[in-house]
């Protein structure tokens, strides 16, 4: 009888013990699955899942160095091991947004805090920082980076700032048979039915007030050749007041920004709006 006893109890483990280890795989099988479903692409995760916000994103400018105006830099002093090979991954994953560059023995790898596609997450900021420390304990550096959260607050605040400033002014040249071959202009000519259309996209133009006067002498121009005129969005037509009024509110667009350290279509413009 005892013998019968001990046979159970040792059954009865053994089938808990199978139940456990059936319940693990079946749970790792499952998380696994759930991760490869929902995973997000590995590449500029960022300006992807936002692009439709904003318009089309311009090129940034290449070689640009780190900046910390519109970048998270972390510091890293004293490395030994190869930091441009351990740093492959992290571009990889967050792709332009990333920086890496060296001078002095002192490599300073930064992760773009704002863009046209709005500011980084926290979650996102978590991420890179961590990968760079992991960078840092593989290469045998020490690290030095700024405060996260006072970094998210002021990314914020930024991303305000260039979501107001992120404009575009248009003219439009109606009439019959308006036409335009301009050549190269700091302004896009865009054909429409009833004429062609002036575009001028303020944060990324250089020496914007000469480019908007560039622009509105063109405009007017075209509609004395063609008989045509030259009128706003609601098809109000522009006169030299008119014109002068748009001018105003363009330099004080560029003052604003300028009051950051940012100029209109200088390279830390032309990566905060791409």
């Amino acid at each position: 009888m005892g013998d019968l006893v001990l046979g159970l109890l040792v059954l009865g483990v053994l089938l808990f013990v199978a139940v456990l280890v059936y319940n693990r795989v079946q749970e790792r099988s499952a998380r696994r699955a759930l991760e490869q479903a929902f995973e997000a692409p590995r590449a500029d995760t960022l300006a992807e899942a936002h692009a439709p916000v904003r318009r089309e994103p311009t090129l940034a400018p290449q070689g640009a160095a780190p900046d910390e105006r519109v970048d998270y830099v972390v510091e890293l002093q004293d490395a030994r091991g190869p930091v441009h090979r351990e740093w492959a991954p992290i571009g990889q994953r967050f792709g332009r947004r990333a920086l890496l560059s060296e001078a002095d023995g002192t490599w300073r790898a930064a992760l773009q805090l704002v863009s046209r596609a709005g500011a980084v997450s926290e979650a996102e900021l978590i991420e890179f920082r961590s990968e760079v420390e992991n960078l840092a304990n593989k290469v045998g550096a020490s690290v030095s980076a700024p405060e996260m959260r006072a970094a998210i607050e002021a990314a914020r605040e930024l991303d305000k700032l260039c979501a107001d400033s992120d404009i575009q002014v248009a003219l439009h040249v109606v009439g019959e048979d308006v036409s335009a071959d301009l050549g190269e202009q700091p302004f896009q000519v865009v054909r429409r039915e009833d004429g062609v259309t002036l575009v001028l996209d303020v944060a990324v133009t250089p020496d914007l007030g000469q480019s908007y006067e560039a622009m509105a002498r063109t405009g007017r121009e075209l509609a004395a050749a063609h008989g045509g005129k030259l009128v706003d969005d609601r098809g109000q037509e522009l006169d030299a007041r008119g014109l002068a009024a748009i001018g105003a509110q363009l330099e004080a667009v560029r003052q604003t920004l300028a009051g950051r350290g940012i100029e209109t279509g200088s390279p830390l413009a032309l990566r905060l709006f791409s």
